[in-house]
């Protein structure tokens, strides 16, 4: 049996890191059965980036290449009614959802309003984690921020941008159903694993306080979670 690897859980969700819980959730709303590891320090996984897939004598890194794999091995039939367009609208929503990586990241390893309380909740939830640990994976994001670019923001310049990634996506989500209609698409896994990771988040961030004014994101991560949770 396969088995994906991605960071700890925390608030209820399954990965604390939106790239890994989007191939949690594309995997459990294709029925696919696997092992769920979670480690914190990813040097040995593909490209020291997680998630990754471990199946068999393969190591799969990025969690949109694991994905495309899972639908060729197991020939999964998730995104085959999407016409050219809808395709070309996945893609555009999946780069969408990668900018909103930094501001999400940005309010809990750099911005000091929020950083202490998710330190204490992640070392309340996994007391097995080093708080020095913690504070290196901090500086190293907060290099990576930097050289990104988006750390050279103030921090208010930097949830705008992750606001304006929130309202194009909340845009797309009617009042029911899907991006493309009354089942979910991969791309809705992607949506929830960004969302999920900013709606459960116990510290009232500017990202959360948009995702609550916005009833259509917050229905949209709900339905997938009440989906994933239950199978």
């Amino acid at each position: 049996m396969p088995t994906l690897y991605s960071y700890p859980n925390l608030f209820g969700v399954a990965d604390n890191n939106p790239f890994g819980l989007k191939v949690y959730a594309f995997m459990r709303l294709c029925a696919l059965g696997f092992e769920h590891g979670h480690i914190l320090d990813p040097k040995h996984a593909p490209r020291g980036q997680l998630p990754y897939l471990a199946d068999g004598d393969k190591a799969i890194g990025d969690s949109d290449t694991i994905i495309a794999y899972l639908k060729r091995k197991h020939g999964l039939r998730i995104d085959s009614a999407l016409s050219p367009g809808q395709a070309n609208l996945d893609f555009l929503v999946r780069r969408t959802l990668d900018d909103l990586y930094w501001p999400m990241s940005f309010s809990r390893w750099r911005d000091e309003r929020f950083r202490p309380k998710f330190f204490n909740a992640f070392m309340a939830a996994h007391p097995e984690v080093a708080a020095s640990d913690l504070e290196a994976a901090s500086e190293y994001n907060r290099l990576r921020y930097y050289y990104q670019g988006i750390g050279r923001y103030e921090p208010e310049q930097v949830y705008e941008r992750g606001i304006g990634d929130l309202r194009v996506v909340a845009d797309l989500l009617g009042d029911s159903g899907f991006v493309f209609g009354p089942e979910p698409a991969s791309v809705d896994a992607a949506i929830y694993g960004f969302v999920a990771n900013i709606y459960f988040y116990e510290i009232d961030t500017p990202l959360k306080q948009y995702v609550l004014s916005r009833r259509n994101l917050v229905r949209h991560c709900e339905a997938i979670h009440e989906r994933i949770d239950s199978r």
